[in-house]
């Protein structure tokens, strides 16, 4: 049941990406050189069924690869490869991933694009549960295991032998921000890390909108349905849909039908709830995308009710991190409030003009060159 006035609301935690392309691999490199690589329970393989819904640069190639993160969970990317690759040669690497909700198809895609022309290695991965990640189940999202995502990625991009171990860094998009951060602050091997759009899901998911929005009351609301779907999961031994920020109507939390979005919006819909309908039902739609076709499991909230994000920023010092924000972006707080926390070196770069999901596709928009020049400069 879609609720307009409490739309911004559902909206806040959403993101994604840009026009169609096709792809050709074409082989700069001997092909073992290319799927060459050290870490056990990985693999690298041709890309076929490309889905990616950006415009393709044909002269990257692209593989799809998999790896398993300490869970035992395979994740799955895609790895991009510099122009004019060389084999013989030791690159610099980024692993991306975000908008939470969205796939590798998406925003995670185009940055990675945009490294790997820029000179570096990167890989886009699918979180664990969404996508084409592994997980029994599925559609649920945990701070904690997107947070060893981002390491297991590192392990298998530093396994690679085209790839300098200390020349590594994270990017994080929208609601995988907080994840790409936390994961950078305990794992020393990320030299450099960057958000874009940033969202801080523990603080959207639990606080909702800038903290406005749940009240103790409300709070307690939503805890009553969390503690209910437990009953009724249990019972039927499956997960169930739900809203990772569940609203709440008259001092009751609601459910859902089983999407994120409805087939249309209703006309007097709000700006922000426009924008991400724009991206994920229309643009950058994507069948995997549980933004686009699906909704995340009901009880998806409890992890980060249980789990902070980000709260020692300041032991990523002398490790530098960038934060991109638009000044047209509701989510600008989150990246505000981080740049407030962290220690120098630090720096944040507000677009003008830009909104939320701008900084997910909008070339005119992402600073792609000052972004590029923020992991050269700490890749070195």
């Amino acid at each position: 049941m879609f609720k307009p006035k409490k739309s911004v609301i559902l909206a806040a935690m959403l993101a994604g990406v840009i026009s169609m392309g096709t792809f050709s691999d074409a082989s700069a490199a001997p092909m073992n050189s290319v799927t060459s690589t050290t870490m056990k329970n990985s693999s690298i393989k041709n890309l076929r069924d490309d889905t990616r819904v950006f415009k393709v640069d044909k002269s990257i190639q692209t593989k799809f690869v998999t790896f398993r993160n300490r869970y035992g969970i395979d994740v799955a990317g895609h790895l991009y490869l510099p122009k004019n690759f060389d084999a013989n040669k030791k690159y610099a690497a980024i692993v991306v991933s975000g908008p939470f909700g969205a796939v590798k198809e998406q925003s995670s895609g185009l940055y990675a694009q945009e490294f790997a022309k820029a000179g570096f290695v990167a890989v886009a991965f699918d979180p664990s549960f969404t996508g084409e990640s592994g997980g029994t189940v599925r559609d649920v999202a945990s701070p904690d295991i997107f947070t060893e995502d981002y390491s297991a990625a590192v392990d298998f991009v530093g396994s690679l032998a085209y790839v300098d171990r200390e020349r590594i860094g994270a990017m994080g998009i929208c609601g995988l921000s907080g994840m790409a951060v936390t994961a950078a602050i305990n794992d020393v091997r990320i030299k450099a890390v960057a958000t874009s759009a940033m969202y801080d899901m523990v603080d959207s998911i639990r606080n909702h909108y800038q903290g406005d929005y749940y009240t103790p009351a409300q709070r307690e609301a939503v805890k009553e349905y969390l503690a209910d779907m437990r009953w009724k999961e249990a019972a039927l031994g499956k997960t169930l849909p739900g809203y990772h920020e569940v609203p709440v109507v008259n001092g009751k939390a609601i459910g859902t039908d089983g999407k994120m979005f409805p087939p249309a919006l209703p006309a007097d819909v709000d700006s922000v709830t426009k924008e991400f309908f724009a991206y994920y039902r229309g643009r950058a739609f994507h069948p995997r995308a549980i933004n686009s076709n699906s909704i995340w499991s009901s009880t998806t909230p409890y992890g980060f009710f249980n789990f902070p994000l980000d709260v020692h920023v300041d032991e990523l010092s002398p490790r530098p991190i960038m934060l991109i924000t638009g000044d047209k972006a509701h989510s600008k707080y989150h990246s505000d409030n981080l740049y407030a926390q962290a220690s120098s070196p630090k720096e944040i770069i507000v677009v003008p003009g830009a909104t939320h999901t701008d900084l997910y596709d909008n070339f005119d928009k992402i600073p792609f060159d000052r972004l590029n020049k923020f992991f050269k400069d700490n890749l070195k």
